[in-house]
């Protein structure tokens, strides 16, 4: 018993020495990467709205797959008022490794937010590695005060979130 105790430990010991995984609750690390038009942009720049760290590439038919219901939640929520933010927009993190591949997919699948940014690395971009992103599509739904409220929505589950977070206003009739 003791000797797998030790096994299970040196295995979750190595497993995270390769990748930190972030999850509900904790405060999302910064990423600064490029611009498809070469200008840096950090992660915290964006600090008070409610921001979605969405993970994916050009050739991942899954990413590409999902990424109409990412278009339809940004036009939906993007000038919403929110408990903890202002406003919601996504922040696109690219593993791709071939710039005309990426911009020509942002065009194609009407990726109309204006933050996308990669290193073009590749599996392996800075970002994920820090995220511990193994596969994609992968997202973090995090607040306006940089806190992950939510790990890897999908479809309508991340509209549902996101209506969730809305600020209510109540009103009086006379």
């Amino acid at each position: 018993m003791t000797r797998f105790i030790l096994i299970l430990s040196l295995f979750t010991f190595v497993l995270t020495a390769k990748g930190q995984k972030y999850e509900v609750g904790d405060i999302a690390p910064d990423i600064v990467q490029v611009t498809p038009e070469g200008e840096t942009l950090a992660l915290s720049s964006l600090r008070g709205q409610i921001v979605l760290i969405d993970f994916w590439a050009s050739w991942c038919k899954p990413c590409r797959k999902e990424n109409p219901s990412l278009v339809k939640a940004y036009e939906t929520y993007k000038d919403t008022t929110f408990k903890n933010g202002e406003g919601f927009t996504i922040y696109s993190v690219s593993l791709d490794m071939k710039k005309p591949d990426w911009e020509a997919a942002i065009e194609k699948d009407g990726l109309i937010w204006p933050y996308h940014v990669s290193d073009m690395k590749g599996w392996r971009n800075e970002a994920s590695k820090l995220y511990g992103v193994r596969g994609i599509p992968a997202n973090f739904l995090i607040d306006g005060e940089g806190v992950i409220v939510a790990v890897n929505l999908r479809g309508d589950e991340l509209e549902k979130k996101l209506k969730k977070m809305t600020k209510k206003s109540w009103y009086i009739f006379w």
